[in-house]
């Protein structure tokens, strides 16, 4: 198997996961990962539950693409790859506890989910808040860019969490982890687990 066989294989089963986990609906959600030089990222309206290795598009430094046409949130992406040269993966799901935690109000913006435990500040780091702005638009890439620099991952205001990492595991791994830190504010915060 090559190198980028075992990306592909190990990005459809996060895919999968994440899917069977209730973390990714529809088509709702996005992955990316390096490999050289391009950005291999999940097609638009792919649906996680269902990726093959067909479902990928290869975009080169260019924005010329191959294969399936690339999500609308590519520009996500690539500006998240931009912050360092480490991050090799990102991933973008609409899980619950990330949106919900989104809608409460927040001191301060780039350290915004409390590390009750441990592991969000060992896996993740901070994350930063990024405002609402529709998804897969200019506003909402702006509002990133501007974001990317002060925080370690991001809640993207009313829309969900998007996490990077060193491969597409560590990266996974960062999500899950998010999505349960959420989880935990969101209770000690004295909300209902939904």
């Amino acid at each position: 198997m090559t190198e980028l066989e075992k990306k592909i294989e190990d990005a459809i089963w996060v895919a999968k996961e994440l899917f069977e986990r209730g973390k990714a609906t529809g088509s709702s959600a996005n992955l990316s990962f390096k490999h050289d030089g391009c950005i291999y990222i999940t097609g638009s309206g792919t649906c996680f539950g269902r990726l093959t290795p067909e479902s990928f598009s290869k975009v080169d430094e260019t924005g010329a693409w191959e294969g399936e046409k690339p999500s609308k949130e590519l520009p996500l992406h690539k500006i998240y790859y931009e912050k360092s040269e480490n991050i090799k993966a990102v991933i973008h799901t609409h899980s619950f506890y990330s949106v919900m935690y989104t809608f409460l109000q927040h001191s301060q913006t780039k350290d915004i989910v409390p590390d009750h435990t441990p592991y969000l500040k060992m896996k993740v780091g901070t994350i930063g808040l990024v405002p609402y702005a529709a998804p897969g638009s200019e506003e909402l890439f702006s509002y990133f860019k501007k974001a990317v620099p002060y925080s370690d991952a991001f809640l993207l205001a009313q829309h969900g969490s998007v996490v990077g990492g060193k491969t597409i595991m560590d990266a996974f791994f960062g999500i899950e982890e998010l999505e349960e830190s959420c989880k935990i504010a969101w209770t000690l915060r004295g909300n209902k687990i939904l």
